[in-house]
């Protein structure tokens, strides 16, 4: 018995009409939409990676309280 839960049916049908979204979106073109969802990729860990330093300087600041429980 595996100790990670499986993948609902729902989760693997909303999987593979995102994936058949985006291949249309680039037309069919397979490299076209592997290249554009490394390029949201990107985009999307820079946006982490500057919302990260936003919370730790305010953290360093006081505007974040923490939970003491």
């Amino acid at each position: 018995m595996s100790s990670r839960p499986s993948a609902s049916t729902e989760d693997i049908d909303g999987l593979e009409t995102a994936a058949d979204e985006a291949i249309t979106a680039c037309g069919g073109d397979l490299r076209a939409t592997i290249r554009a969802l490394i390029v949201a990729n990107d985009y999307l860990e820079n946006e982490v990676s500057e919302l990260m330093k936003a919370v730790s300087r305010a953290y360093v600041r006081g505007r974040f309280n923490t939970y003491s429980g």
